[in-house]
């Protein structure tokens, strides 16, 4: 028992002594987590310097595009082919993927060697030998008069600019074929197949082997966006924001960077890490002072950097007794699966006495156990430089989301990761140690690189169908300058049978006059009450005006109009008006002073005078009873007579256009036009009076109310108008009226963008083909949505999150779609009110017989104010339309409330002036 513990404590001594000494001779080569970390932060910077479009050029980390925008999905279906070149050796597949309410994926392949003849000979014969390996796999698999899409896996570095296009950048790890750097090897590809009569492929698609690796992971695990590759080279692959990467146009979505981060380290960046063993062997490999990194870390240089650590030290007399053999002079005799072997759990050491002797060594014990633990060492520092490297692009990863916490997944590939029985392990365990904060599953690629070639395919495949499909339905939204034209030609006639007499009553566009004669000129002044009805909330307002220095100040107070006065009767909705007034009155202290009185109404009223309005018909969501076709100021009044606490003198009533454009010709005596692009939309401008047949009299001017949402009731516009438009239209309180204002206006913009969402969902295009509870809601998807989506200063992650709300679990690609779709229906809205607007000021124009007119237009309205585009949309096409006018856009300071009480001062001025 004795002799037992005798043995067992000198093996551990000897162990202890052999680890020992094998620790000082490669202390160097013992990476410590400051120093990883510190690497990792090296990492980060190489990186962002590869992104910069001015930086990329000297960065020794390239961040190669790939043109890969999107993972799959799931819904990926169909026949690929594909052809993995890079490795030992070069295999051609044909992978069948399939949907069928589960990802399934069959396949079907064949090796065929790479001699060395043909990977280090002439360009042309190695794309020749390969397009013969894919004849003779068709041949074989009955594929040959098929016409089959094909994804190439190319595991080198490219510089790509589309995804089916790819210049080689260098040839790496043991290829050397002449002629083909700085060229693009798919049409070398292309080329060698057209000697192939019989066999018909389209290339869809060039993948680096990493990017295949992630892509064939991500198949499986949609949180996968990183591809690593520890084999006979290096390599590593993530999404990245396409905001971040200066070398490709565009900011929208994500897209495959490809680090090719073998590379790291070729400025030198790493030379205080290098040992002199990496120096030797960089010395005598292929491509000296190239791929220093992966020199450090890849299965093609492991074994070499093991062998020139051995030999030194049998030179030292540190083993083997000072013996070396023939074989450890011979460069390439020990190779990573022999590093592997040793490495193994008990049976290490037998395997290092085996692999020693057949190099000709006679090693001891002691000899074994520093061998071993020098393959140890090696490979240990290996996975250490891969995991710092990798942990900067988690960090990277976790940043750009903006996350505290990461969850991901990394695609796993390569021959050392698969075959060393440690790496993984130690890979995996410093990873978590320097990225505390991100929470990542390692997977392994499962035929990896090439099955990812077929699903970067497939994707592709995809993309592209839906892409057509996405296109169809935008391009109903997109309108040409003819049809622009079109509708202000329209517009024009309509606003001519609006003005006459004999076709007044048959035209859509009501062209009401509002019997509002002047504009202010600066002497109003006094106190005037306000009242303000056009939506959800009915404000009161005091305004007070100075004259002179044509000053206006304001005190008002909101109330809400709930739903059921809205659509109950007109007593109640009027009475619920008057006891805001009276509560208003008593809060400013006001009870019992008879003020004069303006009324906003905005809804279409034919007047008789300043003083008369009678409702047409409703909008916006109003339905009480009992109005249409009333007087609404006769109703007021009636209304102040039941509470009999107050009198008031109603001097105007007014639509909101009109007040904005008062407020604005407040300031700018040349405002002539008044435009509300808001919840609803109109316009309201001042007309010659010899042109307003309803109204007596030729001399001067009035403000006419275009009450232009009604255009297109006649069908007039049909020709531009979608099926998402007359679902719309069906679906909203008042179908068939009101049809240009459904195009144009916030009550409506959202309600179209969810028509088309859902009709994308159906059509499996967005949301994984799921269509939530709240997207079948009608009004969930307000216009302020389409405001904060198409801002330019969100990414598209807020994007996701204002998805999120309305409960919509939406991809990175679902977020590209809606913004698009957002786009298209808010820029078709600022377009066709531009060319309604062209058509009033070009009549302005003619009616005034001028060659070139100046005028501006009062703007109110939340569209036209919060939108990020819509202003701007309007007033190019405006200036498209009109180009002999010169007009120019002010908004107005609250016109509905304002503008009331300026035209009641200026009504109250013209009554003085007729009077005296």
């Amino acid at each position: 028992m004795f002799a037992v513990h005798l043995m067992a404590f000198y093996f551990t001594k000897l162990k202890e002594d052999q680890i020992k000494k094998v620790d000082r001779f490669l202390y160097h080569m013992r990476l410590s987590d400051e120093t990883l970390l510190d690497i990792m932060a090296r990492f980060q910077a190489e990186m962002q310097k590869g992104l910069g479009k001015d930086t990329n050029p000297t960065a020794s980390v390239k961040m190669l595009p790939t043109f890969v925008r999107a993972i799959p999905d799931g819904s990926e279906n169909g026949e690929f082919l594909s052809l993995d070149l890079g490795g030992s050796k070069f295999r051609v597949l044909k992978v069948q993927v399939s949907e069928e309410g589960k990802r399934n994926v069959q396949m079907e392949s064949q090796f065929y060697p790479t001699p060395n003849e043909i990977i280090r000979g002439n360009g042309i014969e190695l794309f020749e030998y390969v397009a013969d390996c894919l004849a003779d796999f068709m041949n074989t698999k009955g594929l040959k008069h098929k016409r089959l899409p094909l994804g190439l896996t190319f595991s080198f570095p490219c510089r790509q600019t589309k995804l089916e296009e790819g210049v080689l950048l260098s040839w790496t790890k043991k290829f050397k074929a002449r002629g083909v750097q700085d060229t693009d090897v798919v049409s070398c590809l292309t080329r060698a197949m057209k000697r192939h009569k019989d066999i018909n492929v389209d290339t869809l698609a060039l993948v680096n082997d990493t990017v295949g690796t992630m892509m064939t992971c991500a198949y499986d695990d949609p949180y996968c966006e990183v591809g690593v590759i520890i084999g006979t080279g290096t390599n590593a692959c993530y999404m990245e924001d396409m905001s971040n990467i200066d070398l490709v146009e565009g900011d929208e979505g994500r897209m495959c960077i490809n680090t090719e981060w073998g590379a790291f380290g070729d400025d030198g960046a790493l030379e205080d890490i290098r040992t002199e063993f990496d120096r030797e062997l960089d010395l005598g490999s292929l491509n000296p002072g190239k791929q220093l990194f992966e020199k450090m870390i890849s299965g093609l240089y492991l074994g070499e950097l093991v062998r020139l650590i051995l030999l030194k030290m049998a030179k030292a007399g540190l083993l083997f007794g000072g013996e070396k053999s023939s074989a450890l002079h011979t460069k390439g005799k020990i190779e990573t699966r022999h590093v592997a072997a040793m490495e193994k759990y008990k049976e290490g050491l037998a395997n290092t006495r085996e692999i020693l002797t057949d190099l000709g060594l006679e090693p001891s014990e002691a000899d074994c156990i520093a061998v071993q633990h020098v393959c140890t060492i090696v490979s240990f520092r290996s996975a250490n430089l891969c995991a710092a490297a990798l942990a900067a692009i988690l960090t990277r990863l976790r940043e750009n989301k903006k996350l505290v916490r990461l969850r991901t997944t990394v695609g796993m590939d390569g021959t050392l990761y698969k075959i060393h029985p440690q790496y993984p392990k130690r890979l995996h365990k410093v990873v978590r140690r320097l990225v505390p904060n991100c929470d990542v599953r390692f997977l392994l690629s499962e035929s990896g690189s090439a099955k990812g070639a077929a699903m970067v395919t497939a994707v592709a495949s995809r993309v592209q169908a839906q892409r057509k499909q996405i296109d169809l339905v935008l391009a109903l939204f997109r309108l040409t300058q003819e049809q622009l034209v079109g509708v202000q030609d329209k517009m024009r006639a309509e606003l001519e049978y609006g003005l006459k007499r004999d076709t007044h009553s048959l035209a859509t566009v009501k062209m009401l006059p509002t019997y509002v004669c002047g504009m202010p000129d600066g002497t109003e002044k006094g106190k005037f009450l306000a009242l303000d009805l056009g939506g959800t909330n009915f404000r009161v307002l005091l305004v007070k005006i100075r004259s002179g220095r044509r000053s206006v100040r304001m005190y008002n107070k909101i109330f809400a109009i709930p739903l059921e006065i809205m659509q109950g009767t007109g007593e109640e909705l009027f009475d619920h008006i008057v006891q805001c007034i009276a509560d208003f009155l008593d809060y400013m202290g006001l009870k019992g002073a008879q003020l004069p009185l303006g009324f906003t109404f905005s809804f279409p009223c034919r007047q008789a005078s300043i003083d008369k309005g009678t409702l047409i018909g409703w909008t916006k969501g109003f339905k009480a009873t009992d109005c249409e076709g009333e007087d609404v100021v006769d109703m007021l009044r009636e209304a102040i007579k039941r509470r009999n606490e107050f009198d008031l003198d109603i001097v105007a009533v007014v639509n909101d256009t009109v007040g904005t454009m008062m407020t604005c010709g407040y300031e700018d005596p040349n405002c002539e036009i008044g435009l509300i692009a808001g919840t609803g939309s109109n316009l309201c401008y001042m007309e010659e009076m010899r042109n307003i047949e309803l109204v007596e009299g030729d001399e001067g001017k009035m403000c006419i109310n275009t009450e232009w949402g009604g255009f297109g009731d006649n069908g007039c516009i049909d020709d531009i108008r979608t099926q998402y438009d007359k679902e719309v239209d069906e679906g909203s309180l008042n179908p068939g009226k009101q049809r240009y204002e459904k195009m144009t206006s916030g009550m409506y913009l959202g309600e179209i963008v969810r028509q088309i969402l859902i009709d994308l969902t159906k059509q499996g295009l967005l949301f994984r083909g799921q269509i939530s509870e709240r997207l079948r809601t009608r009004g969930i998807f307000e216009t302020k949505f389409l405001s904060q989506i198409e801002s330019d200063r969100l990414a598209l992650l807020q994007v996701r999150r204002i998805l999120q709300q309305l409960g919509l679990d939406s991809t990175c690609e679902d977020s590209i779609v809606v913004k698009e779709v957002c786009g298209a229906v808010s820029r078709r809205a600022a377009q066709l009110c531009g060319a309604g607007l062209a058509a009033i000021v070009e009549k302005r124009r003619e009616d005034q017989g001028l060659e070139r007119l100046r005028i501006t237009v009062g703007v109110d309205g939340t569209l036209y104010k919060l939108h990020p585009h819509f202003s701007r949309i309007l007033q190019e096409t405006v200036k498209e339309l009109a180009p002999r006018c010169d007009v120019t856009f002010m908004l107005s300071e609250d016109g509905s409330g304002k503008g009331a009480a300026l035209i009641t001062a200026v009504a109250k001025r013209l009554q003085q002036a007729w009077k005296n």
